[in-house]
């Protein structure tokens, strides 16, 4: 699994209230997670007026998808309004090694799990707990 990750800090130059700033941020991340379906949100700089920082995340099983939607949003966030984007940051994440040691892990329980059993078998046949086997006595 991919997942990659946008910050974006806009200046909103001319706005003079937290309700002007609420209407532009609103418009952009409403129009981003509908045409892009991603996870949108203000995440910083919250009560400053002229100045919104902007998180999108993007869930993917390939990473150049995710750059290329990462672009997609970057170049659409610049383009919506009359916002400027003064710092961006993304940041591609590859979730899954874990999920190879999960697997990995789960073998080796298996293979524990028969030598265990393979154990507790033997040690029955030891106790006389388990039926003989043939033996002709050499005949």
């Amino acid at each position: 699994m991919v997942i990659g990750v946008l910050r974006v800090v806009l200046s909103l130059p001319g706005n003079d209230s937290l309700k002007g700033k609420r209407s532009i941020v609103k418009k952009i991340l409403e129009r981003a997670r509908a045409r892009f379906h991603v996870s949108a949100a203000e995440v910083g700089d919250m009560d400053v007026h002229r100045r919104a920082t902007l998180g999108f995340a993007v869930v993917s099983n390939d990473a150049r998808h995710a750059e290329s939607m990462i672009d997609t949003i970057m170049a659409f966030v610049a383009g919506a309004t009359e916002a400027i984007v003064i710092d961006r940051k993304s940041e591609i994440l590859r979730v899954g090694a874990e999920l190879g040691v999960v697997e990995r892990t789960m073998a080796e329980a298996e293979a524990d799990a028969a030598a265990e059993l393979a154990r507790m078998r033997a040690a029955r046949g030891r106790a006389g707990g388990a039926e003989p086997e043939d033996d002709d006595g050499g005949d």
